[in-house]
């Protein structure tokens, strides 16, 4: 008869993170490429093409697959199939996963480490930081894995709600028009020297943080963050505007943080994987290294939609900015409350 394990809280030695990968997918990576491939139906081919889509490093010649890889593969070429959408259009699909996720992932475990401490006193079970990982893993997954799907099926709505023009005759996705916003932190180079590393990691989550509250609260998009600054998407330039100013009285006004310039620009945009491209986005970042601390600055376009009623605008002198040559920045100020 086979002896039963130990509980976790009876071990002698710590776990290892072999123990932690286990706990996460389940089992021991036992698979090599090509077992998964066959078991799966699809080609080794493909199914090397949708690994690296993901992000992974080629791994087919070693054990580093488990029966839900198998599982995984078996249901992108079955989705696929029934979606009636070619490889090329599903490694792109997969690729934005990956790339999401990956991100996700290194977010939560740099977040979650700094709570291991923490966990690890609070829990009698975990007397050492690896116990305390594991225990942690045990207790979240089974709720997060629920918890990831509903936020994907919420930002897809979302998403879809957005979207004026679906691709009918294009393979992006387009938006007309928008304004695009850059936030960026002054002089952050010169004070992340010095500071600690977990003071630029409370200042970078702060100001992110911040900033990412704001836009949701005006029904805008955060593109992406880039530490000391913050790249976001708005159909309504009115709304841009009200952004960028709670922007500035959010951060500019806390003494614990570096001041804030802001740029907006109006113009066509293209969204492709999860991030912006067009003459918008590039100006709007310009923009940035010629505002003034604490203030917004917009082009032409932008302030042709703006209601005169309750916005004043005015022309700054021109000035070379890269890429773009000489442009007239401009000033605005809300006159009328919202």
């Amino acid at each position: 008869m086979q002896e039963p394990e130990p509980e976790r809280g009876a071990r002698t030695e710590p776990p290892t993170v072999a123990d932690l990968e286990r706990a996460i997918l389940g089992e021991v990576p036992s698979l090599r490429g090509s077992e998964v491939a066959t078991a799966s139906g699809v080609s080794l081919g493909d199914a090397r093409r949708l690994w690296r889509a993901l992000g992974f490093p080629d791994t087919a010649n070693q054990p580093a697959f488990t029966h839900a890889d198998v599982d995984a593969l078996a249901l992108v070429d079955r989705a696929a199939k029934d979606a009636g959408i070619d490889m090329e259009t599903m490694l792109r699909v997969i690729r934005a996963v990956g790339h999401t996720v990956a991100r996700l992932a290194d977010w939560e475990v740099a977040t979650l480490s700094t709570a291991i401490d923490d966990f690890s006193t609070a829990s009698p079970n975990a007397p050492h930081a690896m116990h305390s990982a594991l225990d942690l893993i045990d207790a979240l997954a089974p709720h997060f894995d629920g918890l990831l799907v509903y936020a994907w099926r919420r930002h897809l709505a979302a998403a879809v709600s957005r979207i004026e023009l679906l691709g009918a005759n294009e393979e992006d996705l387009h938006v007309p028009q928008a304004t695009v916003g850059f936030a960026d932190l002054v002089s952050f180079t010169a004070l992340s020297n010095e500071l600690d590393e977990h003071e630029i990691g409370d200042l970078v989550e702060v100001f992110e943080t911040r900033c990412s509250d704001v836009i949701s609260e005006h029904n805008g998009r955060v593109i992406k963050t880039l530490g000391d600054s913050v790249l976001f998407l708005e159909s309504d330039p009115a709304q841009a505007i009200d952004i960028a100013l709670d922007i500035i009285r959010v951060i500019g006004g806390d003494e614990r943080l570096p001041d804030v310039r802001i740029g907006l620009a109006t113009g066509p945009v293209v969204l492709r994987m999860g991030d912006v491209y067009g003459p918008p986005v590039n100006l709007a970042a310009r923009f940035t290294a010629v505002a003034r601390r604490n203030r917004v600055i917009i082009d032409e376009r932008t302030a042709e939609l703006l209601s005169p009623a309750e916005f004043e605008t005015r022309p700054l002198p021109a000035r070379p900015i890269r890429g773009f040559g000489d442009i007239e920045p401009v000033t605005v100020r809300r006159v009328r409350p919202r």
